[in-house]
């Protein structure tokens, strides 16, 4: 197995979810109301960031964290810190910014998606782990089955129909994507598929990717998408590494995804705008405009810097600020 644990964004939590005890309404009360109590605002799809290099996940703490608490629309245990301090997640969308509780100088709501890669690995990860959970919160104010409002239970990892008759119970919804590298060849031979989507950044070229669909395993959405997308035949597979990603609710399932033989590309034009072989000399040689890749701490990124680095070659000419998003 190929695997790459560290070079992913938004992977490593260090909270205890302490699964077993948060049905309990009685011990969420307790972790409410503990004077270390640590309470991450989050405000229509925005996280509280304290500005900066690297910029820092802003938690209120002490007396502002019960206020937090108390205005938030949905609150979200998340878990315990190793030092025992109880962490939640207070969406505050429904009010206006003026009229939230007031954060400290340097703070501000911001967008993960513009400023994932700068964040340190703990800090990404509990901030991946509270849009997630706020996104399906968001999604799920009302029951699918018989349309009546849901109410929050299990310190918020689960919903239930306030309708007696239907009382469904609705849990936190990932959605598993397959991600893969198309390889082909050893050595000088070695070649990758990389593509762009129409709507992607020009020049922006990246791996083949696309949702699991009911009824199938994973390594056949593997095959499948590969098949669809470029017409190649997957002939071996390799698992690489996962990674959460909030965007708005997904598992990203990284593989490399060897073929038959390096033919013709006969790519999707519903999908792709292009697809073709590359060598690690030809990747090497991205220049911006042009082409270049998805930024470090994609999982994309990191299964192209894992093919490269096994032909000697670290990076390319593409690197670039990790503060410019794609």
């Amino acid at each position: 197995m190929i695997s790459a644990p560290e070079a992913v964004l938004y992977t490593g939590c260090g909270l205890d979810r302490v699964a077993a005890r948060r049905a309990s309404d009685a011990w969420i009360e307790t972790q409410r109301r503990a004077p270390s109590i640590r309470v991450l605002p989050y405000w229509r799809g925005r996280n509280l960031i304290i500005d900066g290099e690297p910029p820092r996940l802003a938690a209120a703490t002490d007396a502002s964290a019960q206020d937090v608490a108390a205005a938030a629309e949905t609150l979200v245990f998340l878990g315990t810190s190793a030092d025992g301090c109880p962490w939640f997640a207070a969406d505050l969308s429904a009010g206006e910014r003026r009229d939230l509780p007031a954060f400290g100088d340097g703070t501000a709501f911001r967008d993960l998606w513009r400023i994932g890669a700068r964040l340190t690995r703990d800090d990404g990860a509990i901030l991946a782990y509270v849009r997630g959970m706020m996104h399906w919160h968001q999604q799920h104010r009302f029951c699918g089955r018989c349309g009546q409002p849901t109410q929050v239970r299990d310190g918020g990892h689960m919903r239930v129909c306030t309708n007696e008759a239907c009382a469904e119970k609705h849990f936190p919804r990932t959605d598993p994507v397959v991600i893969m590298l198309v390889t082909h060849g050893e050595g000088s031979d070695a070649r990758c598929v990389l593509a762009r989507q129409p709507a992607w950044p020009a020049g922006l070229h990246s791996t083949l990717a696309g949702f699991v669909e009911p009824g199938e395993s994973v390594e056949e959405a593997v095959v499948r998408e590969v098949r669809e997308e470029v017409g190649l035949e997957v002939a071996r597979l390799t698992y690489f590494t996962s990674q959460p990603w909030p965007f708005p609710g997904s598992l990203m399932l990284g593989y490399r995804a060897a073929v038959e033989s390096a033919g013709a590309i006969r790519y999707d034009t519903a999908e792709l705008e292009d697809a073709r072989w590359f060598s690690r000399a030809d990747v090497h040689a991205f220049t911006r405009p042009e082409r270049y890749l998805p930024y470090r701490g994609t999982i994309a990124r990191a299964l192209i810097d894992a093919w490269l680095a096994e032909g000697g070659d670290v990076g390319c000419g593409s690197d670039r600020d990790e503060a410019d998003r794609c």
